[in-house]
Order: structure tokens, then C-alpha cells, then sequence
């Protein structure tokens, strides 16, 4: 849906555009002998934005929209990504790592429980007690080998978009109000009533810009590139506590980054022109890093 969303609003005009589907069984339709400028990555979770495809476009030598192999890999695994942002003094929720036949320190109630690297809040579920938190493991490890125990924050839910290389620029702060149990998949993309999108988010110009900066922060210490939504939490006290960060947003007619983006000025199509020329602008200096010591 994202992808079919980001082609009807290309210029036809202006682009000659390729579709590549990638089937569940790991097909790929596309015609090797076709010269692509640009790669446009457009798929969510494991393989699409966890550094395997950025891979493949580095092999290839092209140009892609987004984050590279590094950022991708570690805006994918929620512990990694959490280690930098510590490392960075950026508040993140208190949590623990988990691999099977481990035992876990033991958090407050209610907690989360997540797959380490999987999108889109697959296999991600809310335990408020002992039975519900081993039945909520048992099903995070059917995703992923490493699993996080996280509590639960209490504060307004925020996400802000960024965009840029290496001088990036933040959107102005959406809020988001769940109508289910969390922002699971079926609200980001499926059920247009699943969550109520407030834009711009309810907070003072101290803690909007506070978040922004935040935003921008967490985007530089995981070596994003290109595009990233930055999910945060604002406590009653006014901490910002980083969630995680998506190097892939969701680009439906639904989804946030584009919705932030277009609150902030910038359209649609204006948004997807610019991602194709930051990652032209990325690939120029990459070949004159290359001619400087060939």
C-alpha cells in the first residue's frame, strides 16, 4: 500500500517509473537489463529496511531513497538502536534483553514486549501481569531469536518526521491517541479509525522544539540517511523518551511521515522529490569520495 501510494503520486512527467515486486517467496519481477538512477525502497520490515536490500543496492552502485546499510541495520534491532541512544544520553524506556532459556530482571507492569528486529509492530504485545507476559514472550520469539521487555511510558505518544543527510531538518510533532489496546499494525495501516492523528501535537513551543531537537539527535546517532520517523513519548513532567526509530515509514494516505511533512509545507509529491534528490545528492559525493583515493 505504501509503495502503490508513493507511485500515483510520482510525476509521470518528470520520472519514468519502474515497479518492482518482490513476492512472498522471495521472487523478484524485474528486468535486469532496465537502468535504474534511483531505487526507491519501499519495503517494510525484515529484508526491506534492516540493511539486506541497501546491501544489494551498494553491490549495484545506484542511488537509493533512504538510510544505508548501517542505519537501516541499526534502526532495526530495537536493542542496538536503544545501546546508541544511551550512549548518545538520549532517554529511552527502561528495558531488558531477552534470548531463549534466559531469565529476565523483572520490570514494572504493565510492560511491552517486542521482537528485536522485526517492523510495523509485528508480533509486539502489552502484558499487564505474569500470565499475559509469558504468553506475550512465547509469541515475540516466533518472530526473532532476541526479544525486548520493556515498560510501559506513560505520557503522550509523538512522532516527528526527519528529513536530510547529514544537516537534517525535523517536521513539526504529530500526536498520536490509540482507539485500540496500542498503535498496533492494524492502526498504522489497515483501520483509518484505529488511532486519531493530532497535528500539531498538543505541547507548549518549548517541548515541541524540545522534541524536535530530540528527533534530530536520535536521527544522527543511528546514522540514518534520507528519511526517519522518530516515535517518542512525552512524560507529565515534560522528559522526552525516544521510542524507537523507522528509517522505512509507513507512506500510505494514512500514515504519518508524509502527514507531518505535508502539515509542515511540504506535499506529497514535493516530499517524495526531495527524498529521490538527497539520495542523488548521497550517491554524487560517494563517487567523488571514490575518484579521490582510486
Amino acid at each position: 500500500m505504501s509503495a502503490e501510494s508513493i507511485y500515483s503520486n510520482l510525476d509521470k512527467g518528470k520520472y519514468e517509473v519502474i515497479k518492482i515486486k518482490i513476492g512472498k517467496e522471495g521472487r523478484w519481477d524485474w528486468d535486469l537489463m532496465k537502468n535504474v538512477d534511483v531505487f526507491f525502497p519501499i519495503v517494510h520490515g525484515t529484508y526491506g529496511e534492516d540493511g539486506s536490500l541497501q546491501g544489494l543496492f551498494e553491490l549495484l552502485d545506484v542511488a537509493y531513497v533512504g538510510a544505508g546499510v548501517l542505519g537501516s541495520a541499526v534502526g532495526m534491532d530495537k536493542d542496538v538502536m536503544k545501546r546508541l541512544l544511551l550512549q548518545a544520553k538520549i532517554r529511552v524506556a527502561d528495558y531488558v534483553v531477552l534470548r531463549k532459556g534466559e531469565e529476565h530482571r523483572k520490570l514494572k507492569f504493565p510492560v511491552f514486549v517486542k521482537p528485536a528486529n522485526m517492523g510495523s509492530s509485528v508480533g509486539i504485545s502489552k502484558a499487564r501481569n505474569k500470565p499475559e507476559l509469558q504468553k506475550a514472550i512465547s509469541m515475540a520469539f516466533e518472530y526473532d531469536t532476541k526479544i525486548l521487555i520493556e515498560e510501559a511510558v506513560s505520557g503522550q505518544e509523538v512522532e516527528c518526521a526527519v528529513l536530510g543527510n547529514e544537516k537534517p531538518e525535523a517536521s513539526v510533532v504529530g500526536e498520536i491517541i490509540p482507539k485500540r489496546e496500542f498503535y498496533d499494525y492494524q492502526a498504522k495501516y489497515v483501520d483509518e479509525n484505529g488511532a486519531e492523528l493530532i497535528i500539531p501535537a498538543r505541547l507548549s513551543k518549548k517541548l515541541a522544539k524540545k522534541v524536535r531537537d530530540s528527533a534530530k539527535r536520535a536521527y544522527l546517532a543511528l546514522e540514518c540517511l534520507g528519511m526517519a520517523r522518530v516515535d517518542m513519548f512525552v512524560t507529565a513532567g515534560g522528559k522526552v523518551i525516544v521510542n524507537e526509530i523507522n528509517t522505512l515509514p509507513g507512506f500510505t494516505s494514512i500514515s504519518m511521515y508524509p502527514k507531518l511533512w505535508e502539515a509542515s509545507g511540504l506535499e506529497y509529491p514535493e516530499l517524495i522529490d526531495r527524498l529521490i534528490e538527497l539520495a542523488l545528492e548521497r550517491k554524487k559525493e560517494k563517487d567523488r569520495l571514490k575518484r579521490s583515493y582510486s
